[in-house]
């Protein structure tokens, strides 16, 4: 274990480290740290925000401590509640179980797979019996539950509160009592969470863990980056879909994601060069030098000079005639078939450099036609491949 990482290193970008001192006091214990950071698998991928408090367990990796990461195969099944105005809605068993199994590889492009234990919650939370539940709500008042502003809020606004929200915070806790956790890593909406972890760790006689919140990273459009808005950028994205949805940022917000992302000042550059190599960056970290080298050249000559792919890959067109378009582009492009034809609406659908208004188009129109969907997605249709 590294004694010589300071502490500033570990606790970079840290909007809150609870108790004061208490990390310093923890490090003193001359042993590797637990650090723990929960991950709930409510869609098929970690954006580079979510990646934010992966990238402060990787720091206390580097210094020799354990990363502990749980996947939160059964929290899931309840939602986090945490800045929710209503109760969010739950996936099918198949879906986070799905969504589960990727998350680990996603996370290891932050992580040190060598030094990280990967962990289901459903391995104690699906054991604990009536009475093993009644004894966890005995660890927290309702009071202490009602003092969260997303309950407190509803609870004003005579909106509902289900048990089983009530019982999220106290669910995640107990991860910590599980896996006996030193320290717990989050965003700053997390801050709940992590604070009734100590007081349930407490309650059952351990330790209580420190508690570490990063930023919430904000997307170009200027709201929390999210996976079910579509305004993020996932760690396993295309290399350029990573790197023109990296260029998307305002100028203005350039400091907080070379900080956050990269844990690097701005450079002294134009704000486009800037820009790039943040670009260059996140597709780096995901995807190698080369293919940041390749996305780099493709926005250039797609984007910036509004020319074509130079390799446009064929998607086969599907049976029937006439073929409904925002099918077609769910199929080719990853997106749902609502955002295909608002972007038909808008305009931004091509057949040929050409913009196209109907969503069923014959079969004989769209054989062999270059079909592009906003400035960076592009297929060749044909009938076979």
């Amino acid at each position: 274990m590294s004694t010589s990482t300071p502490l500033s290193v570990l606790a970079r970008n840290a909007v809150h480290l609870l108790p004061e001192n208490g990390l310093a006091e923890k490090l003193e214990l001359d042993r590797p740290l637990r650090v723990k950071l929960g991950i709930d698998v409510t869609s098929p991928d970690i954006h580079i925000g979510r990646a934010i408090p992966l990238q402060r367990m990787r720091a206390f990796q580097d210094a020799g401590h354990v990363g502990v990461l749980i996947i939160g195969d059964y929290t899931t099944r309840i939602g986090d509640p945490s800045g929710r105005s209503s109760e969010r809605p739950l996936l099918d068993p198949e879906e986070i179980d799905l969504n589960a199994q990727t998350y680990i590889d996603q996370a290891m492009i932050i992580l040190d797979r060598d030094r990280t234990e990967v962990r289901f919650n459903g391995e104690w939370l699906s054991g604990l019996d009536f009475a093993d539940v009644l004894r966890l709500t005995r660890t927290t008042t309702v009071s202490q539950i009602l003092e969260r502003d997303d309950f407190a809020n509803r609870y004003r606004a005579n909106e509902p509160i289900s048990v089983s929200e009530l019982l999220y915070p106290l669910m995640q806790a107990y991860d910590s009592v599980a896996v006996e956790a030193d320290v717990e890593l989050g965003g700053t909406d997390q801050l709940y969470n992590l604070l009734a972890g100590r007081t349930v760790m407490e309650a059952y006689g351990l330790d209580p863990q420190v508690v570490l919140t990063t930023p919430l990273l904000l997307s170009w459009d200027g709201a929390k980056m999210s996976s079910s808005v579509g305004n993020n950028v996932p760690l396993t994205a295309p290399p350029e879909e990573q790197f023109g949805r990296t260029m998307r940022i305002p100028d203005d917000m350039l400091e907080q994601w070379w900080t956050l992302v990269a844990e690097q000042p701005v450079p002294d550059v134009e704000p486009m060069e800037a820009k790039l190599e943040l670009a260059r960056f996140v597709v780096r970290r995901s995807h190698g030098e080369e293919a940041a080298r390749a996305a780099e050249a493709h926005f250039t000559r797609v984007v910036r000079e509004g020319g074509t792919p130079a390799d446009v890959a064929e998607h086969p067109l599907p049976e029937g005639d006439p073929v409904h378009l925002p099918a077609v582009i769910s199929a080719a492009f990853g997106l749902s078939t609502s955002e295909a034809r608002r972007l038909i609406g808008q305009g931004g659908v091509k057949l040929d450099g050409q913009p196209v208004a109907e969503l069923d188009l014959p079969r004989v129109r769209l054989d062999g036609r270059l079909l592009q969907a906003g400035k960076r997605r592009f297929a060749r249709l044909t009938a076979s491949v």
